[in-house]
């Protein structure tokens, strides 16, 4: 995750949320709506307000922007969960998804069991 933080300079922040959408401005520019997929306001006394702008679009997105303003770029999920499987050996999957007690017989019920595991696997448990 790529996080670039400007915490010397505060710049003024503006939301205006209506249902499942949020106008946001920063320093009296409008960001691009379309840009930010999601974005979290967190403030802890004694503290600037910290304001989280996830980004939607990798393009040309300007960002010019009294928050702190942090910019993340999620990584691709893609590469970490194809490392995961590459690294699962299909004998022990097909042992543990067998072995498990809501095992059912249902059509599918076996892909559904080795879902289940590959989950617990991928949390660590």
């Amino acid at each position: 995750m790529d996080q670039r933080t400007d915490t010397d300079s505060p710049r003024r922040v503006e939301i205006t949320a209506r249902g499942g959408r949020a106008d946001i401005e920063i320093d009296g520019t409008e960001v691009d709506p379309g840009a930010v997929k999601a974005y979290s306001v967190n403030h802890f006394a004694g503290e600037w307000p910290e304001v989280l702008l996830h980004v939607a679009d990798r393009g040309d997105t300007r960002w010019s922007g009294t928050a702190r303003v942090a910019v993340v770029d999620h990584a691709d999920p893609g590469p970490a969960a194809a490392a995961f499987l590459d690294a699962i050996d299909p004998e022990a999957l097909e042992r543990a998804a067998l072995s498990r007690p809501d095992l059912g017989t249902e059509p599918y019920s076996l892909t559904k069991a080795m879902l289940a595991q590959l989950g617990e696997w991928a949390r660590g448990l």
